[in-house]
């Protein structure tokens, strides 16, 4: 047979490639299929580019920018993920393709898996770390609260304070979930960094995974990290973990956890300044004691040393008394010795040649005196002449 005789039609690439095209796109129109993601690329365009394997073959897709930029996960290489789309033909290579409209992780949510992957990410660049936790204040004068000012977290925050210990509160109003809640409540946070505020709460009440998520974006997690005035994460329940659980300065379980902990309470702080005080007057009463011991204990040794002192001192007065009387001129006279001076005359006599007969003078003894007159001696002659001496001998007589 040949072509003249049948007169077939020929297509020309193009067309038969259309043909392919629409018997695809109406064969499989909604199609689901799961593979792990290779050669992924992300152009500036926003669409993504990417082949779905399994351990045979392998499938193009496209994932256009209005539904990538939805994703609430990272796309990357080597995930599994579970892509519902259609299948359609790229004309220009005769490749054909799903175009996909919506993706999830195999075997784990999407939302989980965003959690994950922006969890290990900031972890990473240490936004966790506890050298980065601020102290919360005792007792602030002004609490900032980031959260919707219609739902039931703000009354149960407010009525715990009011009860413990009523401080001045600044609340920002922002929608808590929803799109475009996470930047409301980043940019709050923001703000509040230009009052008074001595802490803030950032969160809401319970709910799903996907009603707390905006706690979950990275840009409320910047903010709380960046933020100068320190951050009471208070989102959901006692079982809901957040990133901004992570990130700010003290989680609470719930708002009204956070409330509890802001701010202490006021009976409480009565009840201890009441044991402070009456700590501080058994104290006192202590020490006093103790003090008056110490200084009966001192005043004895003040006294002691004293009567020491007058003791060593009154000695050697004594002694410096021995020492001048054994010394003195009357000391010597209690020897035996006497002093011999002329009457009016204060120089004691050394010498006999200082007295002519006739002087009078005064015999000074221990005990007494007595006053004498020098006369000359008289000898008695015997068988010879006496014998002439060198110095004329004198007699004193007493008076």
């Amino acid at each position: 047979m040949t072509l003249a005789e049948n007169k077939p039609k020929i297509l020309t690439v193009s067309e038969l490639t259309r043909k392919v095209r629409v018997l695809l796109e109406e064969g499989f129109a909604e199609v689901w299929v799961s593979g792990e993601v290779s050669n992924f690329r992300s152009p500036s365009s926003g669409h993504f580019y990417f082949t779905l394997k399994d351990e045979v073959s392998q499938l193009t897709a496209v994932l256009f920018r209005g539904v990538s930029g939805k994703l609430p996960f990272k796309m990357e290489d080597g995930l599994e993920l579970i892509c519902h789309g259609r299948l359609s033909v790229y004309e220009p290579r005769g490749n054909y393709q799903i175009i996909v409209d919506h993706c999830e992780p195999k075997g784990m949510g999407a939302l989980a898996l965003a959690f994950e992957q922006l969890k290990k990410k900031l972890e990473s660049e240490g936004l966790f770390r506890k050298e980065h936790k601020k102290p919360i204040p005792f007792l602030p004068k002004k609490v900032g609260i980031v959260t919707s000012d219609t739902g039931a977290a703000i009354r149960d925050i407010l009525k715990i304070l009011h009860q413990r210990f009523p401080v001045e509160v600044l609340l920002v109003p922002v929608r808590v979930q929803g799109e475009g809640a996470a930047l409301e409540i980043a940019n709050a946070i923001d703000q509040l960094q230009k009052t008074d505020c001595d802490v803030m709460i950032v969160g809401r009440g319970g709910g799903s995974l996907e009603d707390l998520w905006a706690f979950n974006e990275e840009v409320v997690a910047r903010a709380i990290f960046r933020s100068k005035i320190p951050v009471i994460s208070a989102v959901g329940h006692e079982i809901d973990f957040t990133i901004a659980d992570f990130v700010a300065d003290l989680r609470a379980p719930t708002p009204t956890a956070a409330a509890q902990m802001v701010v202490p309470s006021k009976e409480d702080l009565e009840k201890m300044i009441a044991d402070l005080r009456a700590r501080l007057n058994r104290e006192v009463r202590n020490l006093v004691p103790d003090f008056w011991m110490e200084v009966d204990a001192l005043k004895e040794r003040l006294q002691n040393a004293e009567r020491n002192i007058f003791i060593q001192k009154e000695q050697r007065f004594h002694q410096l008394l021995a020492e001048l009387e054994a010394h003195s001129p009357l000391g010597v006279l209690t020897k035996g010795y006497s002093v011999i001076r002329k009457i009016g005359k204060k120089e004691s006599i050394r010498s006999s040649k200082e007295l002519q007969t006739g002087d009078w003078i005064e015999m000074i003894f221990s005990k007494g005196r007595s006053i004498a007159r020098v006369e000359p001696q008289k000898t008695a002659k015997k068988g010879k002449k006496t014998e002439k001496t060198a110095q004329k001998s004198q007699n004193l007589r007493l008076f």
